[in-house]
């Protein structure tokens, strides 16, 4: 005689289809893609700044600042460290109040999370 307790059955396939295709789901990916494309394209853009400047405006770029080795191409080089950490901590920050609730949710109906333990596996 065992002890163990079975396994919970696996959600249906067609189950993961509704989902996909309910009102919450898109407007989750809706919610993603407002996010993630604009910011995509700004830091794209950003950096092609950065190269371009750096290619075709040397002598603005060569441009001291502070002492004799600080000039505005390394002020921008750092700039992009800068913009890439961020990006990432508006994303966390957007996902926290926007995506995860949603995705939580939806988990939940789907049977995939036990409200005690967390996700099952």
């Amino acid at each position: 005689m065992s002890t163990d307790t079975p396994a919970p059955a696996a959600p249906a396939p067609d189950r993961y289809l509704a989902v996909q295709r309910s009102d919450e789901f898109a407007g989750l990916r809706r919610a993603l893609r407002g996010f993630v494309f604009p910011m995509t394209v700004a830091f794209f853009l950003w950096y092609a700044l950065y190269v371009i400047l750096s290619a075709y405006a040397r002598d603005f770029m060569g441009t001291k600042l502070f002492g004799s080795n600080i000039n505005i191409a390394l002020i921008f080089g750092l700039l992009q460290f800068v913009s890439t950490f961020l990006i990432a901590w508006l994303y966390s920050r957007f996902a926290d109040r926007k995506i995860d609730p949603v995705a939580d949710r939806i988990r939940a109906e789907i049977g995939e999370v036990d409200g005690e333990h967390g996700p099952r596996g």
